[in-house]
Parts: structure tokens; sequence; C-alpha cells
């Protein structure tokens, strides 16, 4: 097993590798910004190494800081987490370039994957549904027109180089088309550095389904299982469940293949998501994207299959065998994910601030991966993630009862919170009812 581990990040996820790393007697390091020197995860870690300012890109995006840190603690390792650098193909092969051992996918995956237009057509070629499409960029707006007239309005507005929800726009015709195009091309370029837009066709009501995969050392492909991560906001995840209350055995049984198949186009090695959505009205799913890293929702996978990913992907990036039987192993209950914010809970706006109260909820089922503590403040640098609460339970109906108990009990204090927000999904009946789709949140606002 890897000896020493330098964890690239911050934050939760930061806190809950370091925590597997200790479980393991692995030493771990972690790197912060100025801004982040009192959170926890920096104490926790055997060694810390303050690697820039609050701002990422002198800090947890500065590749020669976090190399050198790595260099001076002596960590055989380097995990990202998610975020930052997690996929950033040229900061693998650096890292491995450097003799440090990389805990994610290989390079090669990382760049395939990473540009959607680049992944649809790999997917197609390996039989893995992708939804009616453009199979290169469209060049400009007239490309754009022509292609949304082929594939039929509404259409999704994409950034070939984005992820997270963030480069996307919806045209139900022609004029919203001509802006949308402008908006996402020139909000790509600036975040990602890339203009490249592609065009989808837009379902108006669908489910977003993921497929947590695992590429082992031996170089198999396995699937563990679907989350459901419809509830969303401006098109990212606000809450996630596995399994999916809208997947049958048998389309279980073709989402994993078609992931499985997706994985081994690229020789995927180590954690990934498959995203896809799904088309409640006709069962048909598409490929979305493949996020080459862990991802947030990590935890529910493992509740319902009794695994730690961490420990896994640090299995395979050490070249050892997984601790389960991959031809022997099922899923078992129901888990759910609520993401905790530091946002208005109506319009969802960030409201960073000082922590004065900080109580986390407890009890069988329950598990807070937090990134504070009372006395912290969440800037505004980073995302408003603050902690996750994860709860589990037999059936989906425990999981619900527990999820309501756990979010009366959460407390904080100070910054401005989503908790509000969950206690009325949690009695929400179109939630409830396990048939909703990722037009639930408008609907509730």
């Amino acid at each position: 097993m890897i000896e020493s581990l330098l964890v690239a990040n911050r934050g939760e996820i930061a806190r809950r590798i370091i925590r597997t790393g200790r479980r393991l007697g692995i030493r771990t390091i972690a790197v912060h910004s100025e801004a982040d020197g009192a959170l926890p995860f920096v104490t926790e870690a055997d060694e810390a190494v303050c690697v820039g300012p609050a701002n990422p890109a002198q800090s947890y995006r500065n590749v020669e800081a976090i190399l050198e840190a790595a260099r001076s603690t002596g960590a055989q390792a380097i995990h990202p987490g998610y975020g930052f650098l997690s996929e950033n193909a040229d900061f693998a092969r650096t890292v491995e370039g450097s003799g440090l051992i990389w805990v994610g996918p290989g390079a090669d995956a990382i760049t395939a994957m990473g540009d959607k237009i680049n992944a649809r057509n790999l997917m197609a070629a390996a039989g893995v549904p992708v939804a009616p499409g453009t199979t290169e960029p469209a060049a400009d707006l007239d490309a754009a027109v022509a292609a949304a007239a082929e594939i039929g309005y509404p259409v999704m507005v994409k950034a070939a180089a984005g992820g997270g929800g963030m480069g996307m726009g919806v045209a139900a015709d022609e004029a919203a088309l001509r802006t949308e195009y402008d908006k996402v091309r020139a909000f790509a370029e600036r975040m990602f550095g890339d203009g490249s837009v592609l065009i989808e066709r837009y379902f108006p009501r669908v489910r977003h389904v993921e497929v947590q995969i695992l590429g082992l050392a031996d170089g198999r492909v396995v699937a563990l299982g679907e989350r459901e991560c419809s509830v969303q906001r401006r098109n990212q995840k606000l809450v996630e469940e596995s399994p999916s209350p809208a997947v049958s055995p048998e389309l279980r049984e073709r989402f994993l293949a078609a992931a499985v198949r997706a994985g081994e186009a690229v020789n995927y090695r180590n954690a990934g998501t498959v995203e896809c959505l799904l088309d409640p009205s006709t069962q048909e799913f598409f490929f979305l994207e493949m996020n080459t890293r862990l991802q947030v929702e990590h935890p529910v996978t493992e509740y319902v299959y009794g695994v730690d990913l961490v420990e896994e992907q640090l299995r395979v990036a050490a070249g050892l065998a997984p601790t389960f039987d991959p031809d022997a192993f099922a899923p078992r209950g129901h888990a759910i994910e609520l993401r905790i914010n530091a946002e208005d809970p109506k319009r969802f706006l960030p409201g960073p601030g000082a922590i004065t109260t900080w109580n986390e909820p407890a009890g069988a089922g329950v598990r807070v991966d937090s990134g504070y503590v009372a006395g912290n403040t969440v800037t505004p640098f980073y995302d408003s993630l603050m902690a996750k609460l994860i709860v589990s339970g037999d059936t989906r109906e425990e999981a619900v009862e527990r999820a309501r108990a756990a979010v009366a009990q959460f407390e904080i204090a100070g910054p401005k919170c989503n908790l509000p927000f969950f206690a009325e999904l949690l009695e929400n009946p179109e939630f409830l009812s396990g048939d909703y789709d990722t037009g639930i949140v408008s609907r509730m606002r």
C-alpha cells in the first residue's frame, strides 16, 4: 500500500481522504491556501504545507507549489480529490513524470473524456447510447443554427470543455439559439480557455442518472450501481440517492453494461462516473459525460455497496486487488446525500460568513462529511459546499425519515444555509413519490 499521500484539495473532500489514509496507516500531507489555514483538514493531516494565497490559481491550482510540497515532505502519491486539478491531464502527466503515484485515471483517459464532442464520438463508437447532436464543434453561429435545424428544437448549447453543470444553455428556437451560442462560447473561453461549442437535443422532462465505475489494477472495469442526481439548481446537483427510484432491474442492467463499455473504451483505471440522461417516458438513456475523478456524491455508493471508494482508489493506484470480489457483490438498502451549501435557500445565491454555531446530527444511518467547524469562516474564494449529509436505511422510506430528522438536528448559524430547502424537499409529494425529474426545484420555486 502507498505509505505517504499528499491531498491536493481542501475542505470536506480533503478531510474525507485524510480519514481513510489514517485508517490505513498512510502518512497524509495537506496543502492549503492562506485563507484555509484554520480549517479542520489542515490540522487533521500528519503534515501541512501552505501553497499560496486565497486565489485558487495561486494555491490549489498552482502545480509547481503542489509538486514542491510533495518533494519537501517526501510524499509518495498525490490524490487530487474533485475540482481544481483533478481532471487536468497535464497535471496527471507531470505528477507521474516526477516519479510520484497519481491516484486517479491515466492522463490519456482524462484527455479523451475531457472534450465533450470527442467523448460523445468515442461512446457512440463503443455502443453507448448518445443523444442526437453534433459530432464536431459548431465552428460559428451559422453552423450552430444549421445543426439545430437538423437536430430539432429545443436544443442544449454546451461548452465542449465544460463540466459540473457549467457552460450550458437551452434554446427553444433560432432566436434563443443566437443568444445562447454567443453566451456559452464567451463563458467557455473565459472559464475553460476553449470556446468550442456543441449542440445536442434537449429533453424538457429528463432524469439525471449516473453510474459509478471502477477500473481495477488488473484491467477489468466494474460498475458499482447507479445514482439519481435529478434534484438540481442551475444544472448543479443538490441531492443524490442510490439506487435510483426510476430504474428497474432490467434498465439497471442496461445502464451498468453501457457504463462498463464506456470505461473499457478508454482503458479506464481508478474511480470514475458515467453520467446519463434518462427519458422517463421512453426509458431511453443517453450518455452525457464522463467524470474522470471521484464524485462529490460517492458516499451514497459506499453505503449501498459497502465499500470505501477512496481506499479502492488507493489500492488501484498501488496495483493491488480490490477489497471486494468483483464477481460477487450486490447493493443493499438505500442512501441519500444532501449538499449543505452556504447559500440562500430560496434563490441559492452564495452567502459566505463566519460560523458561530455548528452542531452536526448523529445516529444510526447518519454520516456527515464536513469541511468546517464552529469558529471557521466560509470565504467567497471557493465553492459554497460546507458539508454533505448522508443518510441510509433498509428502504428509501427509512432513509427519507432519517434525512428529515437529521436536517432538523443540523444546526448552522453565521453564513447563509440551504437546510430549510431540504426540510421543504423532504415533504414534497413529488420527491417522496420518487417520480421526479430535473425540473423539480424550479417547480418548488
